[in-house]
């Protein structure tokens, strides 16, 4: 029966659009790109093997044609979208309407070759209106928005797959540069290098607690005789002493406090009143850049947790499209917003008409909306059923987009002049005359000291000659503090100002700068690594271009004006790449003249020992002179935990003490009489009972907790931790209760008996050497959260026979069920509320048994392989023996030209 099809990109997309099309629609998932650039050198095609272009997989000598390859996980897709084809009369691509999705409904145009017609449809939200319009208004596909996804796929391409094996020869093996990562590095490095360059200054203030008729509130003091007192800001950074040229008075501990003592027997008078009336508008609706921005400050999401939230809402209907750079509402989602505001809030709360944002960003492109709740008519979150992440995203963006078409909030900023003793002090206050849109949100800040906009300070009734009395005066001391380290929410915020890159790539930036070991999450804080130094070192002094952030943001506005045809492509790709001054000829120019040696140092102000980076992570290395007067080179590895900004010169001296001299001892182990150590490695602080020797190869150690400092750990905490686990006592449904420190931190286990066990992580506040049985009970029935933070949506039970239970989960592919290790995915029309236990067994029986199956395959053939050598191709590429990488000598290490394995950044 003939029938139109319909592809989209993923199974949750096709099964919400299924419930809004018309019968004689097909709808069918590609899985996001069915084809792309080859990753290494088992997906180059034997007809260009041997081509020096082919491990680049874009032939530089043919106008940069790119070698598109369908990978291995792709083949049974575009197959089964081949077989579905057979039988329409005609093809809708639905993909996303983005650069991106234009690009995968054209490979797919290029893969399935369709004889029947085909046209482009595209929707910013999966509603049955939205996909009722995209049905009647189908397009045909714009090749500008694809040859500028092009463009850049291949421009990435060319930037990381050339620049990257350079690293891996002149600083470590598996490193990856990137056209957007490397700036992102770099602006990471900077931070860092601002803050180790930083130097304190301290300054002393009064804090005055004061009551006039009853009411108390706060005062900070300002001048002293007619001299304004010093503030941070009025600091030199690199000197920790005054700028140069301030008029301003330096307090003293001891003068603080004379002066302290002095106002407090004084007479204290109100100098001045002032109010002044303010209003605060509402911030704009969410872009793809600022929900990253405020779910991580609100949230702690990453970007890319933000974003795997918003794809999986946006696929169920929930929201409109989430990579969008665009603050314009429709005139449906102004009136839905106004109705929400009415029903909720009232008429006084709506703004006096419908407000319209425009886009600041730059290379901003308005063609989508921003990210709403989609629908003509906006669901409250708890009418949602959503839970977890999922529900706490939408509810961000709900009281975002309402918000934005509410009142202004009206303020009345407060501000009172005091003296006393010849000293000026300051009250300040807010009052909120109206609330307006702060009744539906209060958008986020950066500073974790800053108060919130919505907050109110009130201060007491006062008039100008009152006379308040002080409770209390308090000296405070202060240190100024360096610049700080980015969040994730700052570093979008800052890529976003400069131009750099595209807001729908920043997740999977930053994802991979954390990967590959250039950064570290600590809290909520980027921190750069060892490695990231001597990387970003190298590329300014070689390619300062590719690290500069505005030849990076003139690059994205290039890229920007192809898919608008005011750029060609080909010229560009030809002018970047090659010729004297393209990155081809500046690469083979310059890696003569690079010396590894020196690229893997990181000289650092201060250390008069240096930092190498080597095979297993950065270490420390200095001259010494031995006992017996003879010169020796000391190298120790540097802890994890150590930062390039914190390092100085004792923690160094401390490090290549412990490596020569070997650790002290805590004390000794009265049970076993061992002498107690703490040591440092690579991973960081762990303590030890006993040396390693021929008899004790392997003396027991525990890593310190996440938190602990090593100087205020005692010899008690030591043996606690090397006697973990602990038993807690028996659990009252039968089994033990345990406390252990594991990879992932510290734990409460029941151990059910026969293998079946039940963990749930400790939290902040508990301590794995004191927690009690009662607690650990606690713990235990909390819900278990599944993969991605992800709680449970139903619990079915366990089956006759089974320790385990099965539970329901929505993932990003939608409904599932888990038993164990094993997930299975509901067939169907299944929902959490209909799918009994019985049915789940079944499904998790047959996925199990497919997986024996596929491993019973996958080892026959191995089995069948070995021994056998195929014969080399004349051209192709050597193959690799068993357990050896591709591209690596038989001890491992990167071979000269050879196919790349680890795959380089492609941003």
């Amino acid at each position: 029966m003939a029938h139109t099809l319909v592809i989209v990109e993923s199974p949750t997309k096709a099964r919400t659009i299924r419930g809004f099309l018309p019968k004689g629609f097909q709808v069918e998932a590609s899985m996001g790109h069915v084809r792309d650039l080859p990753n290494n050198a088992s997906e180059i095609p034997a007809s260009a093997k041997g081509q020096k272009w082919a491990n680049l997989g874009v032939n530089t000598e043919a106008d940069f044609e790119p070698l598109y390859v369908v990978p291995k996980d792709k083949k049974k897709i575009v197959r089964e979208l081949k077989d579905a084809l057979k039988g329409a009369e005609q093809l809708l691509l639905a993909t996303d309407e983005d650069r991106e999705g234009e690009s995968i409904s054209w490979h797919l145009l290029q893969l399935l070759s369709p004889k029947v017609p085909v046209k482009r449809m595209v929707f910013h939200e999966i509603t049955k209106e939205a996909i009722g319009k995209a049905l009647d208004q189908t397009r045909e596909l714009d090749m500008e928005l694809v040859h500028a996804q092009e463009t850049r796929r291949i421009l990435d391409r060319l930037v990381g797959y050339t620049l990257s094996p350079l690293l891996w020869k002149k600083v470590a093996w598996g490193l990856s540069a990137g056209r957007v990562q490397s700036v992102a590095v770099r602006l990471l490095v900077q931070r860092e290098r601002s803050r180790r360059a930083f130097r304190s200054g301290s300054y002393w203030d009064l804090k005055a607690q004061l009551e006039l008729a009853g009411s108390g509130f706060e005062a900070k003091l300002t001048h002293v005789d007619g001299r304004r007192i010093a503030s941070g800001s009025d600091f030199d950074e690199s000197t920790g002493g005054l700028k140069s040229g301030s008029d301003v008075r330096l307090l003293s501990e001891q003068e603080a406090r004379a002066l302290a003592e002095k106002v407090t027997s004084s007479a204290w008078t109100v100098d001045s009143v002032e109010e002044k009336p303010t209003i605060r508008k509402p911030v704009p609706p969410f872009t793809t850049s600022t929900l990253q921005q405020e779910a991580n400050r609100k949230l702690r999401l990453s970007a890319r947790e933000t974003m795997r939230c918003a794809q999986g809402l946006y696929e169920r209907g929930f929201i409109t499209y989430m990579r969008t750079d665009s603050v314009h509402l429709s005139d449906q989602a102004i009136s839905a917003s106004r109705r929400c505001v009415e029903d909720l809030y009232g008429k006084d709360y709506l703004s006096k008409g419908p407000r319209q944002y425009s886009t600041k960003a730059r290379n901003a492109q308005e063609a989508h909306e921003a990210i709403r709740p989609a629908g003509e008519s906006f669901r409250t979150p708890g009418d949602t059923g959503l839970d977890g992440r999922d529900l706490a995203v939408y509810e961000l963006i709900w009281k975002r987009t309402v918000a934005s078409q509410m009142a202004e909030a009206r303020l009345t900023m407060l501000s009172v002049d005091l003296s006393a003793a010849g000293a000026a002090f300051r009250a300040s206050g807010k009052r909120i005359d109206f609330p307006g849109f702060f009744r539906a949100y209060v958008e986020g800040s950066d500073d974790p000291d800053a108060a919130l906009e919505g907050q109110e300070v009130l201060l007491p009734t006062l008039a100008v000659g009152d006379g308040p009395t002080p409770k209390q005066v308090e000296p405070l001391g202060h240190q100024t503090q360096p610049p700080a380290r980015f969040s994730e929410a700052s570093l979008v915020k800052m890529l976003e100002k400069e131009g750099i890159g595209r807001p729908s790539t920043y997740a999977s930036i930053i994802g991979t700068i954390v990967d590959r070991g250039y950064s570290t999450l600590q809290g909520n804080a980027l921190t750069p690594s060892f490695t990231a130094f001597a990387v970003t070192a190298l590329l300014e002094e070689h390619f300062p271009d590719l690290v500069d952030t505005s030849f990076t943001a003139r690059m994205e506005t290039t890229l920007d004006e192809i898919s608008h045809g005011k750029v060609q492509w080909l010229p560009y790709l030809e002018g970047f790449f090659k010729g004297d001054e393209g990155l081809e000829n500046q690469v083979q120019q310059r890696e003569g003249d690079i010396d590894p040696g020196a690229s893997r140092t990181i000289d650092l102000e201060g250390l008069t020992s240096v930092v190498r980076i080597g095979r297993f992570g950065a270490y420390l290395e200095a001259k010494r002179v031995s006992d017996d007067g003879e010169e020796e080179l000391i190298k120790a590895t540097l802890p994890r935990e150590i930062t390039p900004a914190d390092l100085d010169e004792e923690q160094a001296e401390l490090i290549l003490k412990h490596k020569a001299d070997g650790p002290e001892a805590l004390g000794e182990d009265p049970e076993t009489g061992d002498l107690i150590y703490l040591l440092f490695g690579q991973y960081g602080h762990y303590v030890q009972r006993g040396q390693v020797s021929d008899e004790n190869p392997k003396p027991k150690r525990a890593s310190l907790p996440k938190g602990s400092k090593p100087e205020d750990l005692s010899l008690d905490d030591a043996l606690g931790l090397l006697r973990l686990p602990r038993l807690l006592g028996d659990h009252p449904d039968g089994g033990r209760v345990q406390a252990g420190l594991g990879r992932f931190g510290p734990y409460v286990v029941w151990d059910k008996g026969k293998g079946d066990k039940d963990y749930r992580s400790l939290k902040g506040e508990d301590d794995v050497l004191a927690i009690g049985l009662s607690r650990a009970l606690e713990l235990l029935a909390m819900p278990k959260r599944g993969r991605g933070g992800r709680t449970a949506l139903k619990d079915l039970g366990k089956p006759e026979g089974s320790g385990e239970t099965i539970q329901v989960y929505d993932g990003p592919y939608g409904l599932y069920v888990k038993q164990g290790k094993v997930n299975a995915s509901l067939p169907e029309g299944k929902t959490a509320d209909d799918i009994s236990l019985e049915e789940a067994v079944e499904l998790l029986g047959a996925k199990a048994a497919s997986k024996k199956g596929s491993t019973r395959k996958a080892a026959s053939t191995t089995k069948k392989s070995a021994g056998r050598k195929p014969a080399a191709k004349k051209g192709a590429e050597p193959q690799p023996k068993t357990r050896k990488l591709p591209g690596t000598t038989r001890t491992g290490k990167p071979r000269a030209g050879a196919v790349r394995v680890i795959r380089p950044a492609d941003n």
